[in-house]
């Protein structure tokens, strides 16, 4: 499997065109972009993970019922 190069690129354009419409070409082309920022950012984020509660949660040990 080589590179995927010009050719190739403008066959699976010419197929997109064909199956999605000239109309929905630029609204998919924009959620692409967001997706694959949205994937970089989450991907060189930090490693933490909140652990904090967001209600308080009984401690005094009484299971209630």
């Amino acid at each position: 499997m080589g590179s995927v190069g010009m050719p190739e690129l403008i066959v699976i354009l010419v197929i997109a065109l064909i199956v999605f419409g000239a109309d929905k070409l630029p609204q998919i082309g924009e959620n692409m972009g967001k997706a694959i920022r949205n994937f970089k950012k989450a991907t060189e984020g930090k490693e933490e993970i909140d652990v904090t509660s967001k209600k308080p949660e009984d401690t005094s040990g009484k299971s209630k019922g």
